[in-house]
């Protein structure tokens, strides 16, 4: 073989391990020494223990790409950059199937029980209908009505205990923004407090007859018994044994106990959250006005005093002074 095939040859894996090791200008550089017969030039180019720089951007020279690690991160955050985090935030809908529960729809989509129920204003969990639609929110928290004029994103977020600059990221807001009331904010993270989550669970409050009874007449619209004419009825009344023994549906404070026409013997106790539970047609009342009270005293007996057809209770829950159904209430 030639020495000029042998050159070729040598000439030809030469660049071929330089374009591994160097950038293609580097490489024709070294081709014009090697035509010239100057091996040692590759020979240091190869083994001379250093790496090739490559341009950085901003106009300075760079090793190539930094790495990051969570010590950088952390350090970062310390020096008042804030970390990146999750706040985008859209909405899906989902039609409700059979066999479907808050709880695991909740689940499905990784969101929270309070998120779907605020969202889509779900005033009882035990109505929820098949093929109903849904709003669901790409993360958890709650809807937040503003309450009053002057409120500001660190009181919201320090009463639900959540983080003011997540807020702000998914309201497009400021942190020293000052609102006004009516405004609506989405609060990530947060939850419905416990009274709120009770009554749309329907066990904020205890049966008041912990025995056998059975519903002689429902809450709203009715026919009168005494009348025959259309009527609304204001509680429920729970038929049972006379002298069955009556219990507070709801820890509170006796705020009133006596006799009208109407009622016969009552007891009305005044609870959290507005809430006032007025129970009728008593034997005998076991309570007194100013008496605190449990779900396990006794503050009466079943009878037939006042306007009634026969032994039972009669049962109104208000909340604010207007009357609301016990039966969606109670477990």
């Amino acid at each position: 073989m030639s020495f000029n095939k042998n050159w070729n040859i040598i000439k030809f894996y030469s660049k071929k391990v330089l374009k591994n090791l160097l950038n293609i200008k580097a490489v024709e550089c070294v081709s014009v020494a090697l035509a010239a017969g100057s091996i040692v030039i590759v020979t240091s180019l190869i083994f001379d223990g250093r790496k090739p720089v490559e341009n950085g951007q901003g106009g300075f020279e760079t090793p190539g790409i930094p790495v990051v690690t969570e010590k950088d991160l952390g350090e970062a955050a310390s020096d008042g950059i804030a970390p990146m985090v999750q706040t985008d935030l859209s909405y899906q809908s989902y039609r409700v199937r059979k066999g479907d529960m808050i709880g695991i729809i909740a689940e499905n989509f990784g969101i929270t029980e309070d998120t779907i129920i605020s969202v889509n204003n779900i005033r009882s969990s035990r109505l929820l209908q098949i093929g109903t639609y849904l709003k669901i929110p790409s993360i958890p928290g709650i809807l937040y009505t503003v309450r009053k004029d002057g409120e500001t994103v660190e009181s919201i977020s320090n009463k639900y205990k959540i983080d003011g600059f997540k807020v702000c990221n998914v309201n497009k807001i400021d942190e020293s923004s000052v609102l006004t009331a009516g405004t609506m904010l989405f609060l990530p993270d947060a939850k419905l407090d416990w009274t709120t989550r009770q009554e749309i669970n329907g066990d904020l409050f205890k049966k008041p007859i912990h025995n056998r009874w059975y519903l002689s007449s429902a809450y709203g619209w009715r026919k009168s018994p005494f009348s025959g004419a259309r009527s609304y009825h204001s509680g429920v009344d729970m038929a049972c044994p006379q002298g069955t023994k009556i219990f507070a549906a709801m820890a509170g404070t006796v705020s009133s106990t006596g006799f009208n026409n109407t009622y016969g013997n009552f007891v009305i106790i005044t609870h959290h959250s507005g809430y006032k539970t007025l129970y009728g047609h008593m034997s005998a009342i076991n309570a007194v006005k100013g008496q605190s009270v449990t779900q396990d005293t006794v503050i009466g007996r079943v009878g037939n005093t006042g306007l009634s057809t026969g032994p039972h209770l009669h049962f109104t829950v208000l909340k604010n002074g207007k009357q609301v159904n016990p039966a969606a209430l109670w477990n």
